[in-house]
C-alpha cells in the first residue's frame, strides 16, 4: 500500500492566520510554514496559479520543512489557458510587446516556472505539479493535443491534471480519458464537490499513474462556480462525509506509490481541520 499524505491547499490564507490555528510567535512566514509542516505532511502551493513562483521561495521552503514533506504546485494560470492579467507577470515580461499568450512569452513563462520549482524537485520535496484546466476545456482533439504538449513540456515532472468540464468523466468518455492520461503518464486528479450543479464532476478517483494519485476536496457549497471565494468554498466537512471516502482512498493507495489528499475548502481553518480529521480516519488502528 502506498503512502497516503493529507494536507490543505495553502498555508498563508488570511482567514487561516486569523483562526487561531497558528500559535502566537509562529505567525510570520517562516513560523507558519514550520508549524504547518509539524502538523501535516503535504501542502498545495495555490499562489503559483496567480503569480509565477520564485526560485528563492522554493529554496526557503526546502529549508523550513522536514524530509518527506511534499509540496504540490499549482500551475500558473497562463499555462493552463485561463485568462491572465498582465499585472500577474514579472515586471520585465510585462514590458514586452507580445500579448499575454504570445508564443515567445509563453515559452519564457514555461522556463521560469520550471526554474522556480527546480529546488523542490532536486530536494525531493516536489510532490506533484497540478494543471487545473478551465471549465471550457472540453474533451476533443484540440484538448488532447494540448494535453500532449503539456506532457512533453513537463517531461520528468510528477504531472497531475484536474478537469473542470464534467464531460471528461461522464460515462461515454471516462474510459477514454483514463486511457489518454495513462498513455501520457499523467496523474488524473479526483475531486469531491457539490453534486447536482451544472459543472459538477462525479466523485471518482481514477489511478492513471503508479507513482502518484491525487484527490482534491473542494467542499460541497451550492455556490460552486459563482459568488465570492468564501461562498464557493465554505464548507465544514462532517466526519461522516470524510469517512465515506476512506474505502475509496485505501483502494487507490493500493495501486500507487503515493496518494495525495488535499482540502480546498479554504475558509478559516476548515481545510486544515478536515485534513487532520482525515489523517486520523486513515491511520491504522493503534497509531
Amino acid at each position: 500500500m502506498g503512502d497516503v499524505l493529507v494536507g490543505a491547499c495553502g498555508w498563508t490564507d488570511r482567514e487561516l492566520a486569523a483562526s487561531g490555528w497558528y500559535p502566537r510567535g509562529r505567525r510570520d512566514a517562516e513560523g507558519k510554514l514550520r508549524h504547518y509542516a509539524s502538523r501535516l505532511p503535504l501542502v498545495e502551493v495555490d499562489s503559483a496559479y496567480y503569480a509565477l513562483p520564485r526560485r528563492r521561495n522554493s529554496e526557503l521552503w526546502v529549508e523550513r520543512t522536514p524530509e518527506g514533506f511534499r509540496f504540490d504546485i499549482k500551475a500558473f494560470s497562463l499555462l493552463t489557458g485561463h485568462p491572465t492579467r498582465r499585472e500577474a507577470l514579472p515586471a520585465d515580461l510585462r514590458a514586452r510587446g507580445d500579448g499575454p499568450a504570445g508564443g515567445a512569452l509563453l515559452d519564457e513563462v514555461w522556463g521560469r516556472f520550471a526554474e522556480a520549482v527546480e529546488p523542490l524537485r532536486k530536494a525531493g520535496r516536489l510532490g506533484g505539479v497540478l494543471f487545473q484546466f478551465p471549465p471550457w476545456f472540453a474533451p476533443g482533439p484540440d484538448a488532447e493535443r494540448k494535453l500532449e504538449e503539456c506532457a512533453e513540456r513537463t517531461a520528468g515532472w510528477p504531472l497531475a491534471v484536474e478537469f473542470r468540464h464534467p464531460g471528461w468523466w461522464s460515462p461515454p468518455c471516462a474510459e477514454d480519458t483514463r486511457a489518454l492520461l495513462t498513455g501520457l503518464g499523467v496523474t488524473a486528479v479526483g475531486v469531491d464537490m457539490a453534486q447536482g450543479l451544472t459543472g459538477s464532476l462525479p466523485p471518482v478517483l481514477p489511478v492513471t499513474r503508479t507513482g502518484l494519485a491525487v484527490v482534491r476536496f473542494h467542499g460541497r457549497s451550492a455556490s460552486w462556480g459563482r459568488g465570492s471565494k468564501e461562498d464557493r468554498f465554505r464548507h465544514d466537512y462532517a466526519v461522516t462525509e470524510l469517512a465515506a471516502w476512506v474505502p475509496k482512498l485505501r483502494r487507490a493507495a493500493r495501486h500507487t506509490e503515493e496518494l495525495h489528499v488535499l482540502f480546498n475548502n479554504c475558509c478559516g481553518d476548515a481545510a486544515v481541520r478536515a485534513a487532520e480529521t482525515m489523517r486520523e480516519l486513515l491511520s491504522p488502528p493503534g497509531r
